[in-house]
């Protein structure tokens, strides 16, 4: 029998877990992995809700697939790409750091020098409702923790203009909108 004092230690810590948890579930940080999916909520600016990128492996670990649903955003052309650090710092989120580039490339899928591992093949559009999703299919990154290419610890960001993918080192897509921290380790 465990004597009264570790019962009530041990209730007291659930109690304060369970109390971060749900501060953290209002804040839209908790990442919820279901099916082998990794859900990242993705905020604007101002803390608002932008949607959620979604990060599926393919079974053989050759493919991640990037579902991006957005909403409440400017109607035109984005820019979403893979930044370096798990930091989104509003009000401009530079604490993310520049694209995510292991291998020192340029920047843009259309860059003859190779193009950096943040890039993403197309651009999202976010129509008259202010909403939008797009689905990358991609063969250079993936969810296993620990490889170079692993977008685990990095961070999705959402820019307020289209990517040109050629002009090193940003696509000229403009200030960032959006974002979300890709955890260091799937949940």
């Amino acid at each position: 029998m465990r004597p009264l004092r570790s019962v009530v230690a041990v209730s007291a810590l659930s109690v304060v877990a369970f109390a971060v948890l749900v501060l953290a579930t209002q804040a839209g940080h908790v990442h919820a992995q279901s099916n082998g999916s990794l859900v990242v909520p993705i905020l604007t600016s101002t803390g608002g809700d932008a949607g959620a990128a979604t990060f599926k492996e393919s079974k053989d670990g050759k493919e991640l697939t990037i579902s991006v649903k957005l909403k409440n955003l400017p109607i035109g052309d984005h820019a979403v790409h893979i930044h370096a650090n798990p930091v989104c710092d509003a009000p401009d989120f530079k604490g993310a750091g520049g694209h995510f580039n292991p291998e020192s490339k340029q920047h843009g899928m259309d860059n003859p020098m190779g193009h950096h591992d943040g890039d993403m093949p197309k651009n999202l559009t976010i129509g008259e409702d202010h909403t939008g999703e797009i689905t990358f299919k991609v063969n250079y990154l993936t969810l296993a923790a620990g490889a170079p290419n692993s977008v685990l610890g990095h961070s999705i960001m959402v820019h307020e203009k289209a990517d040109d993918m050629k002009t090193d080192p940003t696509g000229n897509a403009g200030n960032r909108i959006a974002c979300g921290v890709i955890p260091a380790a799937a949940m």
